[in-house]
């Protein structure tokens, strides 16, 4: 998931263009150089704008789209009916719906293990690993950010960004420098890590589901997601320091069935990979099937639980634990539909809010305008180019849903480096991504814009090095 930030670029553009593109479809009304499509512009606009303000205004960012998109589908509803065209509008919010369920059910799932994970303790266990070893800063520098990357792929870059950040908040006492340079080393990892698979990022998982690249197909930027995270990286730790930080190590003990549940969801995995590729169903088949996979095994732990308490009270009295006895004494129940609630629920809301809104947009006949000048104007990879540019300063989210509802003609090569750049140039800014804005939270004021702004030149260079080791390691793909 990326943060949202203002839009008004991406919307000045559309604006400014000419509405001589026609949509393809005649039924399709172009409404571009109406009042209905400048209205709705205007209501995308001032509903982005209070997203980005969503720290100041303690606003949740999901209540403005949300409402933006409301707006967008009346004036489109009334637009058509009074042109006799109702059910045109009613078949395009169907199939926009459509988009986000299978969206919605798959983040769910996923968000709904990586909380059961959470919840088993198996992140702390990690954290307090890491910070009993002793590590000094520099090797946690790049031990942070190797797990980041490592983890990424398969967890959300959001919550494996908080992880680690965590970790770095509770080795780094007050050393601010440090926190600074780790959470930005963090951020690129998370991201970089995210775009060379499915499950890393939204903007790769939509892509997937959309059929243009298969799950094995995203292999070939590895290279340059691991490329576009060392070349910073290796920059910045010339000023991290090696001296070791003062800290206290905790002993963490993971509650029961935590390791089973990891299997559970690579099993989830393996089972929505199969769907897609040997079914050509959604890969949200397959995972809601995985969540029937945590619900029964959280009804077995809550059958077995009693018995599981007994035999290991018998052990903590015959050993004298009275600390164990405590825990075992505070044990509730496995919880599959508490651990669903704890989803984030006001990004799910805001995917709803974007990809209703830019569809909106879309029919309104404006990603028309934007897909002639990039994808017809411009070579696709200089467009390519400059999506990632965009997903700084714009969250990529309806950034990737406007190229793939533009469906521009592209081969693979480019379809790969649309996922890339979306993926990694969100880590240009601290506000381009959701990890970057979770992590100036969670830094306490350590990690922050500025903070941020000084090394976008560093990390600028990671960003245009891993577009160059794509451009020449798979030329191939670009029919080159």
């Amino acid at each position: 998931m990326r943060r949202a930030a203002f839009f008004w670029p991406f919307i000045i553009m559309i604006v400014c263009l000419p509405s001589a593109v026609v949509a393809s479809e005649s039924h399709i009304i172009d409404l571009t150089d109406s009042f209905s499509g400048y209205a709705c512009i205007i209501i995308f606009l001032i509903a982005y704008l209070l997203v980005t303000m969503e720290e100041y205004l303690q606003l949740r960012k999901s209540k403005p789209v949300l409402l933006a998109a409301g707006l967008i589908w009346a004036i489109i509803g009334f637009t058509y009916q009074a042109q006799g065209s109702t059910h045109v509008a009613e078949l395009a919010l169907k199939d926009n719906l459509l988009e986000y369920a299978e969206l919605l059910l798959f983040l769910l799932v996923a968000m709904t293990y990586i909380s059961a994970m959470e919840e088993r303790r198996l992140f702390d266990a990690l954290q307090a690993w890491m910070i009993g070893k002793g590590f000094d800063f520099r090797t946690l520098f790049w031990l942070t950010g190797s797990l980041a990357f490592v983890i990424s792929p398969i967890a959300d870059n959001l919550t494996t960004a908080l992880l680690m950040c965590a970790v770095v908040m509770k080795v780094a006492g007050d050393n601010a420098k440090f926190i600074n340079l780790a959470c930005i080393n963090i951020v690129i990892a998370a991201n970089a890590g995210g775009a060379f698979s499915p499950f890393g990022d939204i903007t790769t998982l939509m892509v997937w589901q959309a059929g243009h690249v298969t799950f094995s197909g995203f292999m070939p930027l590895f290279l340059p997601s691991v490329v576009n995270y060392l070349a910073p990286a290796l920059i910045m730790s010339m000023f991290v320091p090696r001296a070791k930080p003062r800290v206290e190590h905790q002993q963490v003990e993971l509650k029961r069935g935590a390791k089973r549940i990891v299997g559970l969801f690579m099993l989830t995995i393996v089972t929505a990979v199969a769907f897609h590729a040997l079914l050509h169903f959604p890969p949200v088949m397959g995972m809601m099937m995985g969540l029937a996979y945590l619900q029964f095994f959280g009804f077995y732990l809550r059958k077995t639980l009693d018995r599981s308490l007994a035999r290991k009270k018998a052990l903590a009295i015959a050993n004298g634990d009275e600390n164990a006895l405590r825990r075992l004494g505070s044990v509730v129940p496995f919880d599959v539909f508490r651990r669903i609630s704890h989803a984030e629920w006001d990004t799910l809301l805001f995917f709803y809010g974007v990809v209703m809104s830019v569809g909106g947009l879309s029919l309104l006949g404006y990603l028309s305008v934007i897909s002639h000048l990039m994808y017809n104007q411009w070579d696709p990879i200089w467009a390519n180019m400059m999506v990632g540019v965009l997903s700084a300063v714009v969250d990529n989210i309806p950034v990737m849903f406007a190229v793939l509802t533009m469906e521009p003609n592209m081969a693979v090569g480019n379809w790969l480096l649309v996922t890339l750049t979306a993926g990694i140039g969100g880590s240009l800014l601290s506000v381009g991504s959701a990890a970057g804005v979770a992590l100036m939270g969670a830094s306490k004021g350590n990690y922050t814009f500025i903070g941020h702004l000084r090394w976008t030149p560093v990390v600028a260079i990671g960003y245009f090095v891993a577009i160059g080791v794509h451009l020449i390691l798979n030329a191939h793909l670009f029919g080159m």
